[in-house]
């Protein structure tokens, strides 16, 4: 996992400052326009104690719904959730600082509650706050990031925003895993960064941001660090076939546009709504 934190000072002073770029081959045809992308900041990210994440909607959320905040189950306050664990309406008082365009935090929410969290599958915590967006956007000019409800694809161009580091990554999707083991987990369907987004620790629970579009396709949580298989801070990536694989210095986030069927009016959880495929407690 991009631990919360642990040995992060250690991972930032070793982690490369960035990729060498990509020479484009040369062509004689005039490519197709591609759409313009949107402007990515820190605006709508938070800072936790440990971690990064980011105030979010969905769909059909409405602006005097209470706000959520997603996170990693890795980043959970009282632990990491244990495999096949769904943690649901669990109480909290955790706060989270929230950024402005330049990363400056400007406010201190608070949560009431954890809404959902568990790291069977995905590796995800919904907080709920005890502001609604109307009120955050009323108070600090900042709306909320959305989540978007499709299946992200390969070849995406991505930003990774951390609000803990204030620091962003820029790639692109590479590919998907079918199943991603680190330690007792395991995640389905998890999304392979190319290699520029070396992410760290604290940079857990981040945003992983559609530069296109603008909306949140994936929460990032893990790398593997040392070029082990399988073991904590070492994701391996098993295919369909049982056959094993690992990257070193590759990172991974999990996706996220399975979570607003789950979500229904006012922002509350029903797992048992149709299309919902979250894990259940």
């Amino acid at each position: 996992m991009n631990k919360p934190l642990l040995a992060a000072l250690s991972s930032l002073a070793m982690a490369g400052l960035g990729a060498t770029p990509a020479v484009a081959a040369p062509h004689t045809a005039t490519p197709a326009a591609k759409p313009a992308a949107v402007t990515v900041n820190f605006a709508g990210t938070v800072a936790l104690s440990n971690c990064s994440g980011s105030v979010i909607r969905f769909p059909n959320s409405a602006d005097g719904d209470p706000a959520l905040v997603l996170t990693n189950g890795h980043c959970l306050e009282t632990g990491f959730p244990d495999p096949g664990e769904v943690i649901t309406g669990q109480s909290s008082s955790r706060t989270f600082g929230l950024l402005n365009a330049s990363g400056s935090r400007v406010a201190t929410l608070r949560a009431n509650q954890v809404v959902y969290s568990t790291m069977t599958d995905t590796d995800v915590t919904i907080y709920r706050l005890t502001t609604s967006y109307a009120q955050i956007k009323s108070a600090y000019g900042i709306s909320p990031l959305t989540v978007n409800d499709t299946h992200p694809a390969a070849g995406t161009a991505i930003k990774v925003v951390s609000g803990y580091w204030k620091r962003t990554y820029s790639c692109s999707i590479d590919g998907f895993v079918y199943r991603l083991k680190e330690g007792d987990w395991t995640w389905k369907d998890s999304v392979r960064y190319t290699s520029s987004c070396n992410t760290i620790g604290g940079t857990s629970g981040s945003p992983v941001i559609d530069t296109t579009t603008g909306k949140v396709v994936a929460v990032n949580n893990t790398g593997n660090e040392d070029g082990e298989t399988c073991t904590v801070n070492n994701p391996c990536e098993v295919d369909e076939n049982g056959n094993v694989t690992i990257h070193q210095g590759i990172n991974y986030a999990e996706e996220t546009y399975q979570i607003p069927a789950c979500f229904t009016t006012g922002n509350k959880l029903n797992l048992s709504a149709a299309g919902c495929t979250l894990p259940k407690s």
